[in-house]
């Protein structure tokens, strides 16, 4: 078991110029510049880019459905750390309205899972393959109102890692907390980001 150091890349527009924050959770086994290399696929041209790299390049040792006291401390020290991000764009006066979350794999669990623990108006919230963390879901673990703030969840249908079954469930915990929801499943889809959901989260979520 493993906790993180705070280890934040930054890029795209310097903060004194940025009009938003995009915060980017790479997945198991990558890296935080492996996930910026989305820049080049998404209208962030405006947003100062923010990607906190996990220690081991995991945010948690097991499954996003193993039970949730399997992957502790490191799930809880993600989300800190992922906590210590967002309170970084306070500081620099950027509001939730024009703070945005990408995730791919276990950073897109890692995402929701945060997003849904504080959920508030943001500008937005991109999940490429992932749900909601933990063997069952408490509903418990999740407060807040995203106020209609608009999340894409994408997915292919018979993903090796995440099941169709918790990406509903997921979907149906934030949609209780006020989220408007885009889910996009593809057939045969394999377990990466396609140039279909990078110009689909743009349309919804980056325009």
């Amino acid at each position: 078991m493993y906790t993180h150091e705070k280890q934040i890349i930054q890029a795209g527009k310097l903060a004194a110029h940025a009009k938003k924050a995009v915060v980017l959770l790479h997945g198991r086994g990558s890296t935080a510049q492996g996930i910026l290399s989305l820049q080049r696929h998404l209208q962030l041209e405006d947003a100062l880019l923010l990607a906190p790299q996990a220690t081991n390049n995991s945010w948690y040792p097991y499954s996003f459905l193993a039970p949730a006291e399997a992957n502790q401390p490191s799930l809880d020290s993600a989300l800190a750390l992922v906590d210590d991000v967002v309170a970084e764009t306070d500081k620099l006066g950027i509001p939730p309205a024009n703070l945005y979350f990408v995730g791919f794999s276990q950073g897109a669990c890692l995402t929701l899972e945060y997003a849904a623990r504080h959920a508030k108006r943001y500008g937005g919230i991109v999940a490429f393959t992932g749900g909601l963390i933990g063997e069952s879901l408490a509903a418990s673990n999740y407060r807040g109102d995203f106020a209609g703030t608009p999340i894409l969840i994408t997915s292919g249908d018979h993903d090796p890692h995440v099941p169709l079954h918790r990406i509903e469930e997921s979907v149906a915990i934030v949609k209780h907390l006020g989220a408007e929801v885009t889910t996009e499943i593809y057939p045969g889809k394999p377990h990466s980001i396609s140039a279909d959901e990078t110009l689909l989260a743009n349309e919804l979520i980056f325009n």
